[in-house]
């Protein structure tokens, strides 16, 4: 939904009905997880994807109907299912999708809720959406829900309080999927997709490898910042993929930064007069990640001092140096790479290794989508350091109609 939310919303701004389909349901092996979304305009423009291509036709055909005028349905695909083969799904899994026509004139809500999706993770906080899969309200009946309240109905006040609260539980742990809501005789059946705020990647030592990965992190949805003590090579015209640039000594500023259990800390610096303070810094904290460049020896004897700074074992067991995984680059855009794959791997429990020396299914639905987020250990200390970098404008995914 985020990635074609733009789109949708200047077909909405332009009067355009169109069929919306979502993944609501995955049992199994599936290419895509819950939330995976597309749409399709009367005139059979597509955006966005559910599955990668092996149920898009099927799904794409249902989608243009309902733009069309065809009433809401949930369509289930599996391999046990004779369709399925025909559909194209036969990785083993099976996708619940829900398809229900958006019309701009009948829905005017859906204008701001498509502003807020676009937004959703950046400075209008955190958003939920909540939408009817099972029930008295009926398929496609919505909700979006902040922590502050919520638009849209599901069909009666209690109801919808009901659900807000129950998205609001889901919202701050970042979970996406169903949950039933009951309020007296009411009930309802809702898929609810969380849009939490951005993870934080911290990003220590303004060279030419922190370009490549602010590129990356901002690429896989990490709100990014650099940091750097020296005033010459910290400046947001070398780093325009950052959302911070920060001249500051790097332990100083990580000592007051924000940061929770998603936060990634990537040291470039590979200097022990910046990288030992911080890392005794970083690897006190409860974070996801904490990664240093270097070569092999660079690692050892930065190991030997932050022995002599008081660094236990077990502090010691959580940084990954030298960062990244093998894969035998080394230009700025392939270190990126090579760190980018070891965070997806370290996110969501991978190996590192070729998919074919790997064993069982490929597809792990069974998590939150992007991560479960955990809960903000600490805000930001006050402080007027860094400096805001201008990010290019989102994408837009395609031409309005």
């Amino acid at each position: 939904m985020l990635g074609i939310a733009p789109v949708l919303r200047r077909w909405h701004a332009a009067g355009t009905p169109f069929g919306l389909a979502t993944v609501v349901g995955v049992r199994g092996s599936a290419p895509r997880r819950p939330g995976a979304a597309l749409a399709v305009s009367p005139g059979g423009r597509v955006v966005g994807s559910v599955s990668g291509g092996c149920v898009e036709a099927e799904v794409y055909e249902l989608a243009r109907a309902a733009a069309r005028g065809a009433g809401p349905c949930l369509a289930e695909y599996g391999v046990e299912d004779e369709d399925a083969f025909a559909a194209g799904l036969t990785c083993g899994g099976t996708l619940q999708v829900l398809v229900r026509q958006v019309v701009p004139q009948r829905e005017p809500g859906w204008g701001p809720l498509l502003a807020a999706l676009e937004r959703a993770g950046g400075p209008d906080g955190p958003l939920a959406h909540v939408t009817c899969v099972g029930g008295a309200p009926g398929l496609g009946a919505w909700l979006a829900v902040r922590p502050g309240g919520f638009a849209g109905t599901l069909g009666g006040t209690e109801l919808d309080r009901a659900a807000a609260a129950r998205a609001r539980e889901m919202l701050e742990r970042g979970r996406t999927g169903r949950a039933v809501v009951r309020a007296g005789t009411a009930a309802a059946e809702v898929f609810v997709q969380s849009f939490p705020d951005r993870p934080r990647m911290l990003v220590f030592g303004a060279v030419e490898f922190a370009r490549a990965l602010a590129v990356a992190g901002r690429f896989l949805g990490y709100h990014v910042t650099v940091c750097d003590a020296r005033p010459a090579f910290t400046t947001p015209e070398r780093f325009p993929e950052a959302d911070e640039v920060v001249r500051e000594w790097p332990h100083r500023y990580l000592a007051g930064a924000a940061w929770d259990a998603r936060t990634v800390i990537c040291v470039l610096t590979h200097e022990a007069r910046f990288d030992v303070p911080l890392l005794r810094e970083a690897l006190r904290l409860p974070v996801a990640y904490v990664g240093a460049m270097g070569s092999r020896r660079t690692h050892e004897d930065r190991l030997r001092r932050l022995r002599e700074a008081g660094a236990g074992e077990e502090e010691l067991a959580r940084l990954r140096s030298p960062i990244g995984l093998d894969l035998g680059g080394s230009t700025p855009e392939e270190a990126a790479v090579s760190i980018a794959a070891e965070l997806i791997a370290v996110r969501n429990g991978g190996t590192g290794l070729p998919l074919r020396d790997v064993r069982g299914p490929l597809h792990k639905n069974d998590g939150p989508a992007g991560g479960a987020p955990g809960p903000a250990v600490r805000p930001a200390a006050p402080t007027t350091v860094p400096e805001p970098v201008t990010a290019g404008a989102p994408p837009t995914g395609g031409d309005p109609p």
